[in-house]
């Protein structure tokens, strides 16, 4: 795929005239689909899909348009050549844009990464084998995906990673469910069988009497699966600089020095050890790592190309929207054997949902627990809980109230597929935090 790539890029990133500089931005994926239902096989599709989007800019103005593929050179070529033309065709027309910024170094990037993925059939036998009997509801996704850009400059950037991502659910009854999901570059079955055995021993646990607590402050468990959640919402113009200097960043109180976060929170934005590529769609190479809290200050933020040009601040490979997308929070000492010890009790919270602000600058997150929650006493699971709501500053949460973060770290991946896989995901351990406030 690499070599047809270089032919297309070949023949349409060239000097040509009406545009000072000409780029291909290249996306591709193969992958297999398989949805469960009652664990049988409800659906099984195969997608094999390739675009690229064509920008042309002559001084300050760009046009930009995107072409599906075939995989056929000399169809693709044809196609994103008349594409080229259309657009140079309409750059008198577009306005000039005064925050353009593209790269003036050439920076090449190869990245080709292993895996070890499961056929659509090791999938089904594997369901099959450790979920017999359950009403196991999931879906997989899994297969590589390429993402790559080149210019008339000669630059050129390759990223290709193929990954797996599992997520099921058994559900019990009413709405009583234990959500699971298995994610990376190699599958391996025994793990696989773990968390499946893990997941039923819960489905177990739900059997008990259901405990209504009332609203009020807790010591609670959060799984790396939640603590993706919220994560995840700070990154809602957490990190970016034009939230920063508009005034919405939702850090802005740590940024003024009037809040501090707990000293063990460092948060980052690494790329190298993420499976989002390394540059972006204007060719923009990013840092392996860009600091964003370190001891519980904040130390920089995502700066997309537009908004460096607009405050005179240097790029560092962010995105449009200045988000995250290979966000990571350090590793903490506590040993997994310990969490329920730890924690006493209180609540270990398996997985959030319906997760926005409820005051965006005090970086107050509202949202419901989710699935298999359940009630801690004296280190041991006691029962599960019914739903409840929790409204709290991220601030607080990880300030003065946390007690401790795991020293294993869980990547979870973003799961979207709507139009292409997603690429994003956050690396992150679990947390014990003291005094989670629970409204309803």
């Amino acid at each position: 795929m690499q070599d047809y790539f270089e032919k297309i890029a070949s023949a349409v990133c060239t000097d040509v005239v009406g545009a000072d500089r000409v780029s291909l931005h290249y996306a591709a994926e193969t992958t297999d689909f398989i949805r469960f239902n009652h664990a049988l096989v409800r659906q099984v599709t195969h997608v094999d899909q390739r675009s690229a989007t064509v920008s042309v800019v002559a001084g300050l103005r760009r046009s930009s348009g995107t072409v599906t593929l075939s995989g056929n050179v000399a169809t693709d070529v044809r196609a994103l050549l008349e594409e080229r033309a259309a657009l140079i065709a309409q750059l008198p027309l577009v306005p000039e844009d005064k925050y353009l910024m593209l790269p003036d170094t050439v920076t090449s990037t190869d990245r080709v990464s292993t895996a070890q993925l499961p056929t659509a059939e090791q999938v089904i036998e594997a369901v099959a084998d450790h979920a017999s009997g359950t009403d196991l509801v999931g879906f997989y996704a899994g297969g590589p995906i390429v993402r790559a850009f080149a210019d008339s400059r000669g630059q050129r950037n390759w990223h290709s990673v193929a990954s797996f991502n599992f997520e099921w659910c058994l559900y019990r009854s009413g709405d009583q469910a234990v959500k699971s999901s298995y994610a990376g570059t190699s599958w391996d079955a025994a793990e696989f069988a773990r968390k499946m055995a893990s997941a039923r021993e819960q489905v177990a646990l739900l059997e008990r009497p259901q405990i209504t607590l009332a609203p009020g402050e807790y010591r609670v468990y959060l799984s790396p699966v939640a603590m993706a959640d919220l994560l995840g919402t700070l990154g809602w113009d957490g990190f970016g600089v034009k939230a920063l200097k508009t005034g919405v960043n939702t850090l802005g109180l740590v940024h003024r020095g009037d809040k501090l976060l707990h000293p063990s929170i460092a948060i980052s934005e690494a790329t190298s050890t993420g499976i989002a590529p390394c540059f972006q769609q204007d060719g923009f190479v990013k840092p392996g790592e860009v600091a964003l809290v370190d001891q519980g200050r904040t130390v920089g933020t995502l700066n997309s190309a537009r908004s460096a040009s607009e405050y005179a601040l240097p790029a560092n490979g962010a995105n449009a929207y200045e988000s995250p997308e290979s966000l990571a929070l350090a590793a903490g000492t506590l040993a997994p054997a310990d969490i329920l010890r730890t924690l006493g009790t209180g609540i270990y919270l398996s997985n959030l949902h319906y997760l926005n602000y409820s005051d965006r600058q005090a970086c107050r997150m509202t949202g419901m627990t989710r699935f298999a929650c359940f009630w801690v006493e004296n280190g041991e699971l006691v029962a599960p809980i019914a739903v409840m709501r929790f409204d709290d500053s991220f601030l607080r949460m990880f300030g003065e109230g946390l007690v401790a973060l795991t020293h294993e770290r869980e990547l979870v991946p973003d799961s979207g597929t709507y139009m292409a896989r997603a690429l994003g995901s956050v690396t992150t351990p679990g947390a014990i935090v003291q005094g989670f406030r629970f409204t309803l």
